[in-house]
Formats: C-alpha cells, sequence, structure tokens
C-alpha cells in the first residue's frame, strides 16, 4: 500500500494539465477538429492532382500527377502535450 504523500507525489508526476491557453473543455472539439482540417487538406490535395490526369488514357500525365503526389509532404497537427500536474502547480500560483 501507498502512503498518501507516496499517493501524491505520483498524482503530481502523472497527471497533467491543458496550459494552451483555451478553455479546457474546448480541446474536446478543437482536436478532433484540427484532425479532420488536415486530413481534409491531404486529400484535396490528391483529388486536384489525380483530377488533372482524368480524361483519355495518358501515360504521361498519369506519371506526372504520381510523381507530384509522391513529391509533396503530407500536411501534419500534432497536439501539444500537457504539462504534468507539479511543473503547473510550481510554475505558477494556481492553487
Amino acid at each position: 500500500m501507498k502512503t498518501p504523500q507516496e499517493k501524491k507525489a505520483l498524482s503530481y508526476a502523472k497527471d497533467c494539465r491543458n496550459t494552451y491557453g483555451e478553455n479546457d473543455k474546448a480541446s474536446r472539439k478543437a482536436i478532433p477538429l484540427r484532425k479532420r482540417l488536415v486530413n481534409r487538406a491531404n486529400r484535396h490535395h490528391i483529388g486536384r492532382l489525380l483530377d488533372e490526369a482524368t480524361g483519355p488514357a495518358d501515360g504521361d500525365a498519369a506519371d506526372a500527377a504520381e510523381q507530384r503526389a509522391v513529391g509533396k509532404r503530407p500536411k501534419r497537427w500534432a497536439k501539444r502535450p500537457d504539462m504534468p500536474l507539479g511543473q503547473y502547480l510550481a510554475d505558477s500560483d494556481h492553487e
């Protein structure tokens, strides 16, 4: 069994707080939205390249579209990590 002091130290190390600066409840909607927008932008880019290669069978146009699609790095989005509770409390006067 752990003592209350050990539990508190473990809580300070493992629990995290959102320090991004927006309402903490907003992350529930903002994170999935950002993921959707990035994936949508990547799909639209590939779709535009494939639209250019439509029409009569032309191997050169298809190869050019494929090279442009492979050559462009897709957009990415990553969530900024939360701050451990102990560090959050040490950095500010949130008690």
